[in-house]
């Protein structure tokens, strides 16, 4: 298995960095990586079809959040580029049009157990009107209910699927301010209150530990390869 660790220098490059895991899967060898992704609001597809698109990025310009596509599922997602993680882990297949459910479940269990071990409670699923919404969410429960820290989307080619997700560490009044501002502009629901953040609940802001967990968890039993992502 080969682990992409590190950051580009600059938002592009950290793009082409995470396209190469697809690439390492379609010639058959698994790939994974944990990383802090630049600062940015990563749109996705379903939003560029939507009419408040345009405002929506400028939206995400004056707050300090550069704002790109990506090109998996999913609504919006922000990283404030210190303290939000992203993970991916992809793979080769035989048959595009089977394992998508497989391959979800695989993924949001082994970030949940990466998470549980490093002392964090978890609820699977979400609450109303939160980020990125998708059935393979990864919450904590409040007292005044769940606040959603996970959120997991997949790309799939005809060679090879990537299954990836982010993870609130901290910092979640900043993201949940300029995702209100961006979900406004394309008119879909979202309420601020349900972003939550690990460092909430359990005190712990630091990524990298987090990152290293999830990583381990990801690899599983297979013998790393580490790749280095330079600038």
């Amino acid at each position: 298995m080969r682990v992409f660790r590190g950051r580009a220098g600059t938002i592009e490059a950290d793009r082409e960095a995470s396209e190469r895991l697809l690439e390492v899967a379609a010639d058959g060898e698994r790939a994974v990586r944990v990383w802090t992704p630049h600062r940015q609001v990563a749109f996705g597809r379903r939003d560029s079809r939507l009419e408040g698109y345009d405002r929506a990025r400028e939206a995400a310009r004056e707050r300090g959040f550069p704002p790109v596509e990506r090109s998996v599922g999913g609504r919006a997602v922000a990283y404030d580029g210190e303290t939000t993680l992203a993970f991916a882990r992809a793979e080769p297949i035989d048959d595009f049009r089977r394992g998508t459910d497989e391959r979800y479940e695989r993924l949001t269990s082994d970030v949940a157990r990466a998470l549980e071990e490093v002392g964090v409670d978890l609820e699977r699923g979400e609450p109303d009107a939160s980020f990125c919404p998708g059935a393979h969410s990864l919450s904590t429960a409040e007292q005044d209910g769940l606040r959603k820290i996970a959120g997991i989307a997949q790309r799939v080619r005809q060679d090879a699927a990537l299954v990836s997700g982010i993870l609130v560490v901290d910092g979640r009044e900043e993201l949940a301010a300029v995702l209100e501002g961006v979900y406004g502009a394309l008119g879909v629901a979202f309420d601020p209150a349900s972003v939550g953040s690990i460092a909430r609940v359990s005190g712990e802001d630091d990524p990298t530990p987090i990152a290293r967990a999830i990583e381990d968890e990801l690899i599983g039993d297979r013998d790393p390869t580490i790749v280095e992502v330079t600038a």
